[in-house]
């Protein structure tokens, strides 16, 4: 299961538990950045083969589909945008702006995301920054 931060000051980020933020790449870092929450996802990366440029078929990935939990409880989903929604209507949707390898070849890429549109006034409301740790 990876794990999914909230920070806001408006940021959001995906941080995992055994992630400590001191030793975040600087590609996905967000300082000055005030965690808001951390959460738990657990999900799926969705790819399909598709034909590249040149013909060949490769796996492309598709979209996200996870369900995001504190403490037990579900607290709300991640899905294709991509979007983060929580249970009290907030939504926010992220542009990617950096990435950095996971920590084995078998890990999908840690992910900073900046917010490109946010709905609903609730805990996601004033998130800037996404990070996906897993």
């Amino acid at each position: 299961m990876s794990s999914l931060s909230l920070t806001a000051a408006l940021a959001t980020a995906l941080l995992p538990v055994s992630v400590a933020v001191a030793t975040l790449p600087d590609t996905i870092a967000a300082p000055g950045e005030i965690l808001v929450a951390t959460v738990q996802a657990q999900g799926a990366q969705i790819y399909e083969c598709k034909a590249d440029a040149a013909g060949k078929l490769a796996w492309q990935f598709r979209e996200p589909i996870a369900t995001l939990f504190a403490d037990g409880k579900t607290v709300g989903r991640h899905y294709a945008g991509p979007n983060w929604e929580m249970a009290d209507g907030s939504t926010v949707t992220g542009k990617l702006a950096g990435r950095a390898p996971g920590a084995t070849s078998k890990d999908i890429p840690l992910l900073k995301l900046d917010v490109s549109s946010r709905r609903g006034a609730g805990l996601l409301a004033d998130v800037t920054t996404i990070q996906r740790l897993n």
